[in-house]
């Protein structure tokens, strides 16, 4: 990176060392010594063992859980805030807790505002992240919030594929805006899958809006958690004739059933980044993972320089 009055150094915390390797690499910039240790009481405990004073700071962490994650980075942030760092950067390859942004039912806390309320207490100064699961949430924040798209690395990807027919399958309300930019850039038509209960206590029932018999579908969603949505969907789809079934998604949570439901679906290939650290135990045959590395180092570098990110997006 650039000659510059305030120095770079990149941090990162424990919730995914390969990519912050792989960010570090792609910058040419080693990462710096951050001791984080437990308690025996499981407590954290964090110490920068190199001088930060008066340089801009990337401190890369992922939100997921549990959320000693999130309190991992909280702390990181306030010893670089007391450290006198000039400026300090949340990198957020996933934004956890962000699925409940808005009090939907009474009695509910907004998890995705307090989440912004602890960042900007401790003294993040600007948050870089990327796919939030409701773009909504940078509002929530009083400081300057840069989103990145997990698209910028699919492209080139899918663009190596040539599928012939292709159908770009939104297996959910939320996920249209996401499906139908992808369908544009491809030259793909769109497909919605409409979930809808009759009555209480009625299973749901699944319309498929668009066509999809004997088509090559290409599913996307934000977040993959149980991947009931997704499974879900893709039987649907493989009910309505569709010729082949290829999911994407940018942040692969997979908890509980997830793994099993995928191996099971009629989903032959499963791409995922690596926002996440996706354990041994979690990888499976047909899935692919597509680094978000030089995506994140590309941003560093730029918000380091003072040059715009979203020149970025043009992929």
């Amino acid at each position: 990176m650039s000659m510059h009055a305030h120095p770079a150094k990149v941090f990162a915390g424990r919730s995914n060392p390969t990519l912050a390797r792989e960010i570090s690499d792609y910058l040419d910039v080693p990462l710096g010594i951050l001791a984080i240790k437990n308690f025996s009481d499981g407590e954290l405990w964090v110490k920068f063992e190199e001088n930060i004073r008066g340089t801009d700071v990337f401190l890369i962490q992922s939100t997921n859980t549990p959320a000693e994650n999130i309190m991992e980075l909280l702390l990181m942030i306030d010893a670089a805030k007391r450290a006198s760092a000039h400026r300090i950067t949340a990198v957020i390859p996933y934004y956890g807790y962000a699925r409940q942004d808005r009090k939907d039912q009474p009695r509910v806390p907004i998890s995705a505002r307090l989440m912004a309320t602890l960042l900007t207490e401790a003294g993040a100064d600007r948050i870089l992240t990327m796919d939030l699961h409701s773009t909504q949430i940078q509002g929530f924040f009083d400081i300057p919030f840069d989103h990145l798209y997990s698209k910028i690395a699919f492209m080139p990807y899918l663009k190596d594929q040539q599928y012939e027919d292709l159908v770009i399958l939104a297996p959910d309300v939320g996920s249209i805006p996401m499906a139908r930019s992808y369908a544009q850039m491809l030259g793909a038509s769109l497909a919605i899958i409409d979930k809808r209960r009759p009555e209480q206590n009625r299973s749901q029932v699944m319309h498929v809006i668009g066509e999809v018999e004997n088509k090559h579908v290409l599913l996307i969603d934000d977040l993959v958690d149980t991947a009931g949505t997704m499974t879900t969907a893709a039987k649907v789809i493989q009910e309505k004739g569709a010729h082949s079934i290829h999911a994407i998604a940018a942040h692969a949570v997979l908890s509980g059933p997830a793994v099993e439901r995928i191996v099971k679906s009629p989903i032959e290939r499963f791409t995922v980044t690596n926002t996440l650290n996706i354990s041994e135990e979690k990888q499976f045959d047909a899935l692919e993972i597509v680094s978000v590395g030089h995506v994140f180092g590309e941003a560093i570098k730029r918000i380091h320089d003072e040059e715009s990110i979203s020149s970025l997006f043009d992929v």
